[in-house]
């Protein structure tokens, strides 16, 4: 079956994760991904990641994580002959995803109304840490630098320990994740309009979507989010230690919280609004702490997953891997070897299926620039030309 994106060509100038992480999701759907890398300076991902050996080697996990399904070339943008590749390549394409400092590309010659007169067609992505406007526009950021400008680290940790960044670079691959969202749609509007399109994303603007809700409240009435840490403001909905391991519980609604009473056998603390909840909050707690001591965590589990009560033991990350759940549901891709890599790796590949003709992976990361030769015979120069290029360091 064929996939949503065959057919369709990305040129991806993007670096770390977020840039990369929103061309690797229509990757693996179908699109053809070209990624572009200056010849000296390699996607930082490249040298990032937990084994160092492949650090070393320009293959570092966190280049793995995204790097399927995509080829692989090297290009000086600061070269005229360099950018030149650059138009021939985009003259071609659906998609340019450049994710560097607003007006770089522009100072280059490449920004969106020049590339707009290459190709008509194009949709064109700039991603950012502020966007392409306003006063921050000149500034940058990663992941960590937006959790706290966002509000986001204000709002995670306890109250006795706060703020604190939350452990998974979240806003990088949730902006990976709007951006592709942005680009299906663009591409789905081009189909009715015959237009391109300009995509101006920026990661703070995606770490204030991530807080959606928090946002509403605070435009109501002032509320500002506070760290709740385990403790959320239902005590049926917070997390416990048990005789072994910590088991989180969230009856949140009131027929929940009413199961989960009945469940261990305290029918007299069912509430029948949630400010009564609130107020008795401490109360309900103490009696919850003591009873969650009486079993381990796996056994709350099972116990109160049976009732129809939410819960889950705490598990760490090599234990989620191992749920037998995941079997069947092909979130992760086994790849048993790579060029430039010793030995198999599993990498993410998506969080839904489809039917048919859904995501797959047929090419693993490339090394830097393994096919430079071949796309740059696809836009018709010969072998003498390319290595004239490769003499001058344009690739």
């Amino acid at each position: 079956m064929t996939r949503p994106f065959e057919g369709i060509r990305i040129i991806d100038v993007t670096h770390v994760l977020a840039g990369p992480f929103a061309a690797y999701q229509l990757a693996v759907l179908g699109a053809d991904v070209i990624k572009v890398e200056h010849p000296d300076e390699p996607d930082q991902s490249r040298g990032s990641g937990t084994d160092r050996a492949l650090n070393r080697r320009n293959m570092g996990t966190s280049f793995l994580t995204q790097g399927s399904n995509k080829r692989s070339i090297t290009l000086d943008l600061k070269t005229e002959p360099g950018r030149e590749i650059l138009k021939k390549l985009v003259a071609g394409a659906d998609v340019l995803v450049e994710n560097y400092r607003p007006g770089a590309f522009a100072a280059l010659g490449l920004g969106y109304e020049a590339m707009l007169e290459v190709n008509p067609r194009l949709i064109y992505c700039s991603i950012s840490a502020f966007g392409q406007d306003g006063p921050r526009r000149q500034q940058t950021a990663y992941d960590h630098v937006i959790q706290a400008t966002s509000g986001i680290m204000a709002a995670t940790g306890t109250e006795e320990v706060n703020p604190i960044k939350i452990g998974a670079p979240a806003v990088d691959y949730a902006t990976g994740t709007m951006g592709a969202f942005a680009l299906a749609s663009a591409l789905f509007q081009r189909e009715r309009t015959g237009r391109g399109q300009h995509i101006d994303l920026a990661m703070l603007g995606v770490a204030m979507m991530m807080q959606a809700s928090l946002l509403t409240g605070y435009f109501r009435n002032g509320a500002e989010p506070r760290p709740h840490g385990n403790k959320q403001p239902f005590a049926t909905n917070s997390a416990y230690d048990a005789k072994e391991g910590m088991v989180m519980i969230g009856a949140s609604n009131l027929r929940q919280q009413a199961r989960f009473w009945r469940a261990v056998e305290r029918p007299d603390m069912i509430k029948t609004d949630n400010e009564a909840r609130e107020a008795d909050r401490a109360r309900e707690a103490a009696v919850i702490a003591d009873i969650i001591k009486t079993r381990t965590a796996d056994e709350w589990e099972e116990y109160f997953q049976a009732r129809h009560v939410p819960a889950a033991r705490v598990r760490t990350m090599a234990e989620a891997l191992a749920d037998p759940h995941f079997k069947d549901r092909r979130v992760f891709h086994r790849i048993d070897s790579a060029p430039g890599i010793d030995g198999g790796f599993g990498v993410p590949l998506a969080a839904f299926k489809f039917a048919h003709g859904g995501p797959s992976i047929e090419r693993p990361p490339r090394e830097m620039g393994a096919d430079t030769d071949a796309v740059l015979a696809e836009l018709g120069y010969d072998a003498a030309a390319i290595a004239g290029f490769r003499k001058a360091r344009v690739i």
